[in-house]
């Protein structure tokens, strides 16, 4: 079966005057409604562009932020390593300061209970010297008083000798 347009004349049919008028639709406002699609389009294709332009321009910022936080990162790290390494040297300083101190005070306490004994060390001897001449004086006046011989001084003597320790007890209360 063959189509009837393409063996008679072409406007004796209806295909005919529906291309025609297809073709003057499209003449007359195929360019109204192609400009508004076209515009859109353009528009779109506009906002495409801009978007990846302020995409890379995003990504080209966030790579510097990296790249600066990175650097931050490292000075802060090498800054801390610097703060722990002082405030070891500063404590080690420290403890050396105070072991001195420490030392210092105890020889200080050393020499002040040195001075203490001997203090006390010559105060004894003073005190004992006290009493020493305190009994030979009784002894002497009683020797003197008495008139003693030789033989009796000497057991005068051995008297006052042995009564010393008693005189220092009652010094001593």
């Amino acid at each position: 079966m063959q189509y009837e347009s393409l063996m008679s004349i072409p406007w004796s049919h209806g295909t005919f005057w529906v291309f025609i008028a297809l073709l003057i639709f499209v003449g007359l406002f195929g360019r109204k409604i192609l400009t508004p699609v076209v515009s859109a389009l353009d528009k779109r294709a506009v906002n495409v562009r801009q978007s990846l332009d302020e995409a890379s321009r995003l990504k080209a910022e966030a790579e510097a932020m990296l790249r600066d936080a990175r650097k931050k990162r490292a000075e802060a790290i090498a800054e801390a390593k610097d703060i722990l390494e002082r405030a070891k040297e500063e404590a080690a300083r420290t403890a050396r300061e105070l072991a001195a101190e420490a030392e210092m005070r105890a020889a200080a306490r050393e020499r002040m209970v040195q001075e203490r004994i001997d203090a006390a060390q010559a105060s004894a001897i003073a005190e004992v010297r006290s009493t020493a001449i305190e009994v030979a004086i009784a002894a002497t006046t009683e020797a003197l008083r008495a008139g003693f011989s030789a033989s009796e001084d000497a057991k005068l003597v051995d008297h006052a000798i042995a009564e010393v320790p008693a005189a220092f007890s009652r010094r001593a209360a």
